[in-house]
């Protein structure tokens, strides 16, 4: 297949081509080892592309710094003596971020420090590239608040130096760089210098001398001050058959936000250290079914950052929840992710967030689908109203979730869950790939797509699972879409061509009962408990007591409409599960 946009070449570019097989697995919902580079290297000439089209707005930039011409051909002299190397940093999800930041920027749509000084972020790329190369340079890069942050390997920090951004002098010579910025306050125009050799560190070496703390006893332990000018990338560790794997653990990166550039947020070192065992054993997870090219399938080394969002409490959420989860098309293979206590739950939104970065290098390559952007659509996993690309992206997410699921049905320890979730999943993705084929908006492409994500669902509907799991999967979908239409939609007919009208007063509301159906209670005590106990009649006379207090209670009434529909699957029970808004608050 033919896509847009093209390989770069200085003179002629070309079409980048993707084989009709690889568009085939990838519209599956999986994907080969083969499939996941070709995406990367179609990535990499998007990242081409961006930076010549960002270099030609920044050229006249008035700046402090080396002008941009000089730095690119630093950086290009650097690819030449090390190609692998500063490939690896130019598909950096960091440099994604950057470079879509700094496009938002000259079109006026973000905002963010001085202008010369974010332009100044290639200055700092063509610096670590030397690094990386081992060749001679000197350049003007920008400080922050003393700060140089090379991308991938760490943060240099000059002592004394005040706050606000500068300028420094950078010079690298064969792997080790000098830096020398303006005075510190009171030192009589004598500047400030540091040399050093910057590297990464690994998360499991970084106090090799300390015994380990029970991770059950939330003690702090006392740590060393450090004095060291020096903040390495941490990074997460495990081998393979290849050979070992290092993926960052991201807290210094100013673009690891996935948005504007935000400050360094430097993890505790106990916060690090539970990241890598809950890391190893998520890796062990997804090794138990090797990295095929099926959906909910991944090779952990396709990770290209874990960006750690916050820090966890003395008490991590029960599993399998995960807080916050993110990813972003600029930033492919970059997860931003709360820290969950489950392997299992951190080894799921692997796969999820992957999912989310394959299906938008799909999207910079073919024209999916013809968007008006307008939020009319029911996703199952959402509390409000979504576009078709949000559909889209959550129909195909959610399709390598259920596949993860399905390869956990046969594990003793996940079966009960696996079985619930791979029954959720596969029917909420599906219903959602019936609206995406509906829709009359797919291109030829994306059509392409989403009938290759519906033949995998359809055939994993006709997979056995266990009665009782299969039951609270439908019960757990059918209270989110009923909860979903009490709080979005409006009690009102449809408008002339059928799309919804929705309250003026819809907000946020948050989604407890998916994970609480997963197994069954072993002594229900609210309503919820029992109706996910397949005892629908206590579950009914639970929700009666409740609308009784609050007739308007939209979680009360949703599950008063479902145990109902259980207990008389008959015309007037289904007639309220399509359009539960209609019914009167004081007619439960």
């Amino acid at each position: 297949m033919t896509s847009e946009p093209t390989e770069p070449s200085e003179a002629h570019p070309a079409p980048f081509r993707m084989p009709e097989r690889l568009f085939a697995e990838l519209a599956a919902g999986g994907g080969s080892p083969e499939a996941v580079a070709f995406l990367e290297r179609a990535e990499r000439a998007r990242r081409l592309l961006l930076l010549r089209t960002l270099l030609d707005r920044l050229a006249e930039l008035p700046t402090p710094l080396t002008p941009v011409a000089e730095a690119w051909g630093v950086f290009k002299e650097a690819a030449e003596r090390a190609p692998e190397a500063v490939d690896r940093l130019l598909l950096a999800p960091t440099t994604g971020g950057w470079i879509a930041h700094m496009l938002r920027r000259v079109h006026g749509t973000a905002t963010g420090p001085p202008l010369w000084a974010e332009a100044g972020r290639l200055n700092v790329l063509a610096l670590t590239a030397s690094l990386r190369a081992g060749s001679d340079t000197s350049l003007t890069v920008p400080l922050t608040d003393g700060g140089l942050h090379l991308p991938g390997l760490g943060l240099l920090r000059l002592p004394h130096a005040p706050p606000g951004q500068a300028v420094a002098q950078a010079v690298t010579r064969a792997g080790e760089l000098t830096l020398s910025g303006p005075p510190p306050p009171g030192h009589d125009g004598a500047r400030a210098t540091v040399t050093y050799r910057p590297a990464t560190a690994p998360v499991r070496e970084l106090r090799p001398d300390r015994p380990r703390s029970d991770p059950r006893s939330h003690r702090p332990v006392p740590r060393a001050v450090d004095a060291s000018p020096w903040l390495p990338l941490r990074t997460l560790t495990h081998t393979t058959p290849a050979g070992p794997v290092a993926l960052p653990l991201e807290d210094l990166d100013p673009y690891r936000d996935l948005d504007d550039p935000v400050p360094p947020a430097r993890l505790d070192a106990d916060e690090a250290e539970q990241w890598q065992r809950v890391f190893d054993d998520a890796v062990a997870i997804l090794a138990a079914t090797g990295t095929g090219q099926g959906p909910g399938r991944m090779n952990p080394a396709d990770i290209r950052a874990v960006v750690p969002y916050g820090r966890t409490a003395a008490t991590p959420p029960a599993p399998p929840t995960v807080a916050v989860s993110a990813s972003s098309g600029d930033s492919f293979g970059a997860m931003l992710i709360s820290r969950p206590a489950s392997p299992l739950a951190l080894a799921e939104t692997f796969v999820h967030e992957f999912q989310h970065s394959k299906l938008a290098a799909l999207l910079h390559l073919f024209p999916l689908l013809e968007d008006d952007r307008e939020e009319r659509y029911y996703a199952p996993w959402r509390a409000d109203p979504r576009h078709l690309t949000g559909l889209l992206h959550g129909a195909y997410a959610f399709t390598g979730v259920a596949g993860f699921w399905r390869d956990r049905l046969a594990e003793p320890a996940h079966a009960e869950t696996a079985a619930y979730h791979f029954a959720l999943r596969r029917l909420q993705s599906r219903l959602v790939v019936r609206t995406l084929l509906s829709s009359a908006r797919l291109t030829a492409p994306g059509r392409r797509l989403v009938t290759g994500l519906a033949r995998t669902l359809d055939g994993w509907l006709r997979e056995p699972v266990g009665p009782a799991a299969l039951a609270r999967a439908r019960t757990a979908a059918a209270l989110h879409r009923t909860q979903w239409r009490l709080r979005n939609v409006a009690a009102a007919p449809a408008g002339p061509d059928g799309t919804l009208r929705f309250r003026p007063d819809r907000g946020f509301w948050p989604d407890t009962r998916t994970h609480a159906f997963a197994t069954r209670p072993a002594v229900p005590r609210t309503p919820d408990e029992h109706l996910a106990a397949d005892d629908p009649a206590t579950a009914l006379d639970g929700y009666a007591k409740d609308l009784a207090r609050d007739p308007a209670d939209p979680r009360a009434r949703s599950g008063w409409i479902v145990a109902r529909a259980v207990l008389d699957p008959g015309h007037a029970t289904r007639r309220a599960l399509a359009r539960p808004e209609l019914l009167r608050p004081d007619r439960p």
